[in-house]
């Protein structure tokens, strides 16, 4: 289990180095405008509502060696392959670097947007057909350790992605780029080679069973996993709890420096502070659902955790006392990991056991969509209220602030749809 988690790693690696490192090279070092650099980085989100599409595909496969999981993994590692393969030298034609200069411009935009869209689908693909495959190693009691494994191991390999990135790019040149994303290629692939190697056991009696078996259409076996009690209102907690707190992703840093006036250094330690807050809710959940405990009613103390972490993020500037700051983001960091583990674990659970790629893909499809419509719009609403100053106020804080009660008032929101689902007698 632990071999199989290393395709989480290649996932964190990724959106590491789409939403960190390219995007302030695509800026800073290319000069690429910052609108084009935000379409870029939105491409991967287009794949995600196909995250549904692709477990049911890997739930009903049908392969000669009896093997369902595994060869989509292996797509989804193609993808990615093929994505990071073009995408530097794309980057180089969309900037205008050297010869390409005279380029058509709708030639490099064209480029990096596949680029950028074969990586997003890749890890997409392996993210779903990967969470899948370790559902059906386990026993359902084991799937808490296996949630949290696989949440550690994303975080573990976006860690050591962005530090190995920012030793490889402190001195930067267009060759080291295309070295960069090159190696993240083929590191991409082998890891996820490795994780994925004999984990489905060859079956020529299992490959037989698949040939006759009569499957639902998609849309069939979707209206059925709708349809079953619980299932819509987990996913619209799911939607309501992940957009909420992604808008926090993006924020905390500058908040911050602008609203308290934080160095560049202090700020990245906070920054490590909320990732440690979110590690520390992993490992609760892990041990408490382990025990038995109902993962929606873990998953509720996550979203009402976030309210009174947002109150004291926004106190901190009002006040001001910089501990509150601290405090507020180490809550929400805690509060992140106990409801992504605890909704993750109840969608696991809630899922039919020849549905169980489905019931991920639907997972994956909310979550990544929801995140990053959070991310985006964070930005966008805090940009707007900034240009109309005075209304809410004259400080630096006062867009931010809104934001932040904006997502206390989305986690409100979500905590009525978790209630009934906690005090269910469901598992």
């Amino acid at each position: 289990m632990l071999r199989l988690s290393l395709f989480q790693v290649t996932v964190g690696m990724t959106l590491v180095l789409l939403a960190g490192t390219l995007n302030r090279v695509m800026i800073v070092e290319l000069g690429v405008h910052a609108s084009v650099v935000s379409i870029m980085l939105a491409m991967p989100l287009l794949f995600a509502p196909f995250r549904t599409l692709i477990g049911f595909k890997s739930d009903t496969h049908k392969s000669a060696l009896g093997l369902k999981r595994v060869p989509w993994i292996w797509k989804g590692t193609i993808y990615q392959f093929g994505g990071f393969a073009i995408m530097p030298f794309a980057l180089l034609v969309l900037s205008g670097f050297g010869e390409s200069y005279d380029a058509p411009r709708w030639i490099g935009i064209s480029a990096a947007a596949l680029a950028f869209l074969l990586v997003g689908a890749g890890a997409h693909i392996v993210q779903t057909a990967g969470l899948a495959l370790a559902t059906d190693l386990v026993k359902e009691e084991d799937h808490p350790k296996v949630v949290g494994l696989m949440y550690v191991m994303l975080l573990v390999g976006s860690v050591v992605a962005s530090l190995t990135y920012g030793f490889l790019l402190a001195n930067y040149t267009p060759g080291r780029l295309i070295q960069v994303i090159q190696g993240t290629a083929l590191v991409s692939a082998t890891l996820n080679m490795v994780a994925l190697w004999r984990q489905e056991s060859f079956s020529r009696e299992r490959a037989r069973e698949m040939e006759v078996a009569v499957h639902p259409t998609f849309r069939h076996a979707f209206n059925e996993l709708m349809a079953r009690k619980g299932m819509l209102p987990l996913l619209s907690v799911i939607a309501l709890g992940t957009f909420a707190y992604g808008m926090a992703d993006v924020l905390l840093e500058p908040y911050g420096g602008q609203a308290l006036g934080l160095t560049v250094g202090e700020t990245t330690k906070l920054s490590a502070l909320f990732a440690f807050g979110t590690l520390t809710g992993f490992g609760l959940a892990s041990r408490v659902l382990g025990k038995g405990m109902k993962p929606m009613r873990l998953g509720l103390v996550g979203a009402i955790l976030g309210v009174p972490g947002f109150a004291a993020i926004i106190y901190s500037s009002l006040l001001p006392m910089f501990l509150l700051f601290v405090i507020g983001t180490y809550v929400v960091g805690f509060g992140i990991g106990l409801f992504g583990h605890a909704t993750l674990t109840a969608t696991m659970r809630a899922a039919p056991a020849d549905r169980v790629g489905l019931a991920l893909g639907a997972w994956g499809a909310v979550q990544a969509t929801a995140a990053g419509l959070g991310v985006a719009l964070a930005g966008v609403v805090r940009d707007g209220l900034m240009a109309m100053p005075g209304v809410f106020g004259d400080t630096a804080a006062a867009p931010y602030n809104m934001v932040f009660t904006i997502e206390a008032f989305l986690l409100l929101i979500a905590i009525g749809f978790a209630v009934p689902l906690a005090l269910s007698r469901d598992k």
